[in-house]
């Protein structure tokens, strides 16, 4: 039984100092923080005494700590109270055979919430709960599942102090009866689809779906991922919202060439029209440098003539070309890290790193909603891993202390290396990651950090830095820095920044620099144009004048959404912003009534959201002027209006003080 105890004086001695945290043994204090902490965050449960009978073969104190408790931890039965003065620094709890001490942290906030103190405990207040702390404080002390809550959420952090600006994020709950009638509307998609296959079974419909030969029906079927139910009955419906040919640059503006199916979304026609001047909402242009003119395109169609299109070899053998070091130098200068290293391929550099990186006894601790690279090179390395929910501080720390206490299953023993692996901007949240916080918890509990900047390099800082230059932080903090040129800077490929000893490394044992051909020259000139000009470095204001673009047309799209009324996700700054449709019909529906209107836009559904949260996703970038965005919201309006898409109850209004103020006033502001 474990309960809660003020300990009397002679029975347990003061800790040594003021700041002193740790587990009292019968023969004295072991020190967990400053000299024991290092043991502790290594994999060390407690200090081993040379003459305690009870540490066990492996070194470790046993039941020393609640946090050693194989059992499920209770609440005391009793409180005991006995008479004596408590210790000075902070409550005591008794366990069989041990004490352990948590020190009330008051000097800072940061220090409380890492350290996963939820309160003080107060005599008079009599809202403290049977064990002494205030209750509602923390998440820690939680009961029951925390929910969104149905006003708009500033989600304000639980540690300002680590923050240079203000950090608000918003996430509106679900109305109930939207949640309902999604509910009834998947229900009714999916009776009608076991009544479309049963006809299909006995030929009353004409079945499109691929099969196999008759002769191989004994056969494993080849096409079994194909044919699950969803594919044939759900996404069939709405498949016309995807896969649009593109015939022009994916600039601002792009060409589309119409597209028409006589079975139900099977196959596609192409009907020889162009729609022309389709406002491109969907694309990841961020900074405008998609484009088939200017310097960018200059420079490349002169490096063309030089080096050719491709090289056809890899970087360690034939492939490595002068203008690919040039580049790699240029990304390291910009990260402001020691060497960096560029692949053929954004998605390859996440699936085929992290393998190389990590392996089997290695925890990897990540986001729930990271992107599919990080999550396939992180089955692929072999390494254990455990998921935190989105951006939530107090899930990471807890998975980082239960790694630390517990080990690896059933051996307990030490993690070799646990890597916390999170994004820069996750793009279909539109949500920017607390890095002050997760580079603290990292330091605090000697992890690695692995950030992937696919959306936020260029997008974010004041230099277009990405969230660390956007947070003001040292880029040395973390450990491993991923990026793509796809977005930002209208290329393809991928990179990874760090310590030069990282790169070396990977130069030798990842697969994507080893077996993967080497990026086009001309993919390599536009890169180092477009980031040199984001660095200022041609000469020009070029691009400090679309990274301003770039966050005013941010902040101007998003207040117009949610003045509208849409229910809008994301952080303030991210220029991905998602708009929720919820119901099933209307993914496909807005999709198409946006595309009446010389808008295209991308819808996303379940499975790559969560069943009640459909949504539309829109890209807003520099070349967007703001004749374009008023053209794209009046459609939007429209076609919210159209299909009931205004869900949000909260209505932002303009301060008093600030009514007869111009809109470039507010944004100025």
């Amino acid at each position: 039984m474990i309960v809660s105890v003020r300990t009397p004086p002679t029975a347990l001695p003061p800790p040594p100092c003021r700041g002193w945290t740790g587990l009292a043994n019968r023969g004295g204090w072991l020190p967990t923080d400053d000299g024991g902490s290092a043991s502790l965050l290594n994999g060390d449960a407690g200090q081993r005494g040379a003459g305690d009978k009870r540490s066990g073969k492996n070194g470790f104190v046993k039941n020393h700590c609640l946090f050693q408790q194989p059992h499920k931890y209770r609440r005391p039965r009793e409180k005991v109270r006995p008479p004596g003065p408590g210790p000075p620094h902070g409550s005591v709890f008794r366990v069989p055979g041990a004490y352990c001490c948590r020190r009330n942290m008051t000097e800072s906030s940061s220090s409380k919430l890492l350290n996963g103190d939820a309160g003080q405990r107060g005599a008079g207040d009599k809202r403290s709960g049977k064990n002494g702390f205030v209750k509602n404080h923390c998440l820690f002390q939680q009961p029951h599942k925390y929910r969104r809550p149905r006003e708009k959420n500033h989600n304000v952090v639980r540690n300002p102090g680590l923050y240079n600006k203000p950090f608000v994020e918003s996430f509106e709950e679900t109305p109930l009866l939207v949640a309902v009638l999604t509910y009834m509307g998947y229900g009714i998609l999916t009776v009608f689809g076991y009544l479309r296959d049963f006809m299909r079974h006995w030929n009353i419909e004409n079945c499109n779906v691929a099969r196999e030969r008759d002769e191989q029906k004994d056969f494993v079927p080849l096409y079994q991922d194909f044919e699950n139910f969803y594919t044939r009955n759900l996404y069939m419906r709405i498949r016309d919202n995807w896969n649009r040919p593109v015939c022009s640059v994916p600039g601002a503006k792009m060409d589309l060439l119409e597209q028409i199916s006589y079975d139900y979304n099977w196959t596609f026609q192409n009907t020889g029209k162009i729609v022309r001047d389709v406002i491109n909402m969907g694309s990841y242009n961020y900074l405008g440098f998609a484009q088939n003119k200017g310097r960018c395109a200059d420079a490349a169609i002169q490096v063309t003539e030089k080096y050719g299109v491709g090289v056809g070899s890899t970087r360690c053998e034939m492939g490595n070309l002068d203008i690919h070091e040039e580049m790699e130098q240029l990304v390291a200068r910009f990260l402001g890290v020691e060497s960096a290293m560029a692949f053929g391929m954004g998605f390859a550099t996440n699936s085929m790193n992290i393998p190389a990186l990590t392996g089997k006894g290695c925890l990897i601790l990540s986001d729930e909603l990271n992107h599919a690279s990080l999550v396939l090179g992180a089955r692929l390395s072999g390494s254990t891993i455990r998921v935190f929910k989105h951006n939530n501080m107090v899930s990471l720390e807890k998975l980082l202390r239960d790694a630390i206490v517990h080990g690896q299953p059933r051996t307990h023993r030490p993690w070799k290396k646990i890597l916390i692996v999170v994004e820069g901007i996750y793009s279909m949240e539109g949500s920017i990651v607390r890095l002050p916080e997760v580079i603290a918890l990292k330091k605090r509990y000697k992890a690695y950090l692995y950030l992937d900047e696919a959306h936020s390099i260029g997008a974010l800082g004041p230099h277009g830095g990405g969230v660390v230059d956007y947070f003001g932080l040292d880029p040395k903090d973390v450990d491993i820095m991923m990026g793509t040129f796809t977005k930002s800077f209208g290329a393809a490929g991928g990179y990874i920044g760090g310590k030069k000893e990282l790169i070396e490394y990977l130069r030798c044992h990842s697969h994507s620099a080893l077996y993967a051909t080497s990026m086009p020259p001309p993919v390599a000139q536009q890169i180092i144009t477009s980031m040199t000009t984001i660095m200022g470095e041609d000469g020009t204001t070029l691009g400090a004048d679309r990274l301003k673009q770039l966050s005013e047309n941010t902040t101007y799209f998003r207040r117009k959404l949610r003045e509208m009324g849409f229910i809008i996700y994301g952080n303030d700054d991210s220029p991905v912003v998602p708009m929720m449709l919820y119901m099933p019909a209307k993914i496909g529906a807005f999709g198409r009534e946006m595309l009446k209107r010389n808008i295209g836009t991308v819808v996303v559904g379940f499975p790559a959201t969560p069943i009640i949260e459909s949504r539309a996703r829109f890209c807003v970038s520099a070349a967007h002027t703001r004749e374009t965005l008023d053209t794209a919201l009046e459609a939007i309006g429209e076609v919210g209006d159209l299909l009931q898409l205004k869900y949000s109850r909260y209505r932002p209004a303009l301060p008093p003080a600030l009514g007869w103020m111009s809109e470039e006033s507010h944004l100025q502001d």
